[in-house]
Order: structure tokens, then sequence, then C-alpha cells
């Protein structure tokens, strides 16, 4: 049975130009790029090249780009990297984060020396921050770091970083933005976000798992959380990974160039994948906000969404019930909650994120798919009444 990937907003294929880039870097050109020799030498000058790319995709220089292992890391390295530097303070992340700004964020909330207060900015039943509500919460309560990811990886709604940074900064805060799943989808500028820092990642992006990157303010001060030969000029720690980092480089690259085609293309499919879908009666969440043109996050009423991902799975359809970095707690979404979703509807919540590969014969092949097991389901729930 073929699989019909449609969960890119979890991960991604690696493209077959990304692989082709990186091979080199695994036997032939593997050397460490803080070695002196010929091998380290080139090795640095792949790792150069990469962070150029990088830089380009957002509209940064490259001395901006800090190499880490994942968008956890590069997340984490900001909200703990720049609390550390501070005294401690207030605190303000939108209430729709992922978990690797949540946690941090909470942690810092709860630590017994250098406490700092939480602050969680709301979002409407849109699964959007008012910049006016923002703006009224941080007049309340001065805060001294800002978190409001660009657009979510459940709903895919986008958020207006530039007008809450704007009045965050002028309040002297470091503001940070959560960019993973708006980059190769929407354009992301570093610039006219107005932001001291983004994450970025390469496995949502066509390149390989184990990179990705903190953008950041030249002024923007930071404390490591990996301290050892102070690579990434001292803010990381830890003998890079060449392969990754070349293919995360021509990842960003390849996201530039493609955009405008893959945007076009998945919401188009999109578009067709929610008529069939609003068709059976399902609840679109987000529909009515500026969304990411690849993200559907629906809810058929009185079908479970972890028992659709999974009868949907056997019929080779690769769909998610909410967020994969959320899987612990199946069945619960914070993104959910906070859009004041029924819990009962919540439950039902099941994301489909395109991509690249995608085809209008897959939507009708989900669709159909999707039409039977609903339809098997609620007969089944009629006869045990």
């Amino acid at each position: 049975m073929k699989l019909n990937y449609f969960d890119h907003n979890a991960t991604t294929r690696v493209d077959d130009v990304v692989m082709e880039a990186m091979l080199p870097y695994f036997q032939h050109e593997y050397g460490n790029a803080s070695s002196r020799h010929a091998l380290g030498t080139a090795a640095r000058r792949a790792i150069d090249k990469a962070r150029e790319q990088v830089a380009a995709a957002v509209g940064v220089q490259p001395v901006q780009v800090i190499f880490t292992s994942g968008g956890s890391e590069a997340n984490n390295l900001f909200i703990r990297g720049a609390a550390d530097s501070l005294q401690p303070a207030h605190m303000a992340i939108s209430a729709i984060e992922h978990p690797c700004v949540l946690k941090p964020a909470q942690a810092l909330a709860h630590r017994t020396v250098g406490r700092w207060t939480l602050q969680r900015l709301a979002v409407n039943q849109r699964g959007q921050i008012d910049p006016a509500a923002a703006r009224e919460a941080l007049s309340t309560q001065k805060a001294a770091l800002v978190s409001v990811m660009l657009a979510n990886n459940e709903t895919g709604v986008i958020q207006d970083v530039a007008a809450i940074a704007d009045f965050a900064r002028s309040q002297d805060a470091y503001v940070h933005t959560d960019a993973v799943q708006g980059l190769g989808k929407i354009p992301v500028d570093f610039a006219a976000l107005n932001v001291n820092a983004m994450t970025l990642s390469s496995h949502k992006i066509y390149g390989p798992k184990g990179a990705a990157a903190l953008i950041v303010d030249k002024r923007l001060l930071l404390k490591p959380l990996i301290y050892g030969g102070g690579h990434e000029n001292g803010l990381r720690s830890g003998t890079e990974n060449v392969p990754a980092i070349v293919g995360f480089g021509v990842a960003c690259e390849l996201a530039k160039a493609r955009m405008l085609d893959t945007a076009q293309h998945v919401a188009r499919l999109r578009d067709m994948l929610e008529q069939g879908l609003i068709g059976m009666g399902a609840e679109i969440f987000g529909a009515d906000a500026e969304r990411i043109p690849n993200t559907t996050y629906f809810a058929l009423p009185d079908v479970e969404g972890d028992t659709l991902v999974v009868k949907l799975d056997k019929m080779g359809f690769a769909v998610a019930s909410g967020a994969a970095c959320s899987s612990v707690n199946p069945g619960q979404s914070h993104v959910l909650d906070a859009m004041q979703v029924d819990p009962l509807l919540a439950r039902c919540a099941v994301r489909v994120s395109l991509g690249r590969s995608n085809t209008q014969a897959q939507i009708e092949g989900f669709l159909e798919a999707t039409r039977k097991i609903v339809e098997a389901l609620r007969s089944m729930s009629s006869l045990s009444l």
C-alpha cells in the first residue's frame, strides 16, 4: 500500500538536491571544522557557506546565525540564555507556543533562585493574538522577555509578530519569534518582524534533522546553554554537524526559491480538502484567520481524533492528531484550549499539513477514505444505542 504523507508540519522528506549536497561530508570531506589541516578547512568553508545561505533566507548577516541541533535547542537558548543574562523580571509568551518555549519559561517561573514571573498572552477563538490586547497586557506589567510564534504548528494561524514586537521593544523588551513553521511557506524577514531573535529549523523545509538556528540581533545578550570549546561565537559549544548544517543551508536556499510555487500549490489542495471536509460536517479551527497555506486543523464531531488517525494510517494516509511533539498527551491540545474550543470537540482534532509532493488525487483519496471511516464509526455508534 502506497503511503500518502500529509504530516509535513511534523517533518519533511530530505530533498534530493539537499541529500546530494550532504553526501561528501559523511565520508570524503569528513574533517572537524576546528582542525587546521586541509580537511578541517574544507569543513569550515562548508559551514561558512551554509551560514550565508541561512542568513539570506531571512535577510540577515551571516554573523547573526547561531547553529544548533534543533528548534527546541534554539528556543531554549533564547529563553534561558536571555533570562540568565538579565536580572529576574517579567516574561510574556503567547498561550499557544510550542512546548519548547512554554516549558523553559515555566521552569524559570518555578526556580527557587532567580525566579521570573510569567504571563501568557491570550488568543481569541480564531487562534490570534489581538495586538491591542497584547499592548494592554504588556502595559499592565512591563516584560523583559517576549516570545510569540510566527505561525502555529497545529492550526497554522499566523500572528502579527511585528505589531507586538514594536510595542514590546518600545518598553526595552527582548523579543523572540519561533518561525519554524513559517519558513518556506510565507515570507520571513527578520528586520520586518522587528524581533531580537528568531528560531528556524531544517527538517521542516526538506532538510535533515539535527540542524537548526537561532538568528540573533547583534545587540542581544545571551549566555550559552552548552559550554566547551567556544563554537558558534561562544554561544553553542560542540563539534559542528557538518553534513546536517550543509543540508540546512541548501534547504534554505531552495525554500526561498520555491516558496511562491509551493504556497500556491498547497493552498489549492488545502482549499479542496477543506471544502470536502466541511461537506462532511467538519469544523476547521482558525478558518477565519490568516494561516500558512498548507495546514488544516479540523474536527468531525463524535469522531475521536486518535481513532481517525489510526484508521487513516491503515488506509495509507499519514496525518496527526494535534502536534507530533506533544504526542505524550494524546487528545490534549493546549492550543485548542487557549482558543476556548469545547474539550469534547478538541478530542476530535486532526491535523493535515501538505507539502510539495501532494497531489489532487491524494486529496480525493483522503476525502473518500475519511468519508468511509466516519460513516462506519457513526453506524457502529448508532447500533450501540
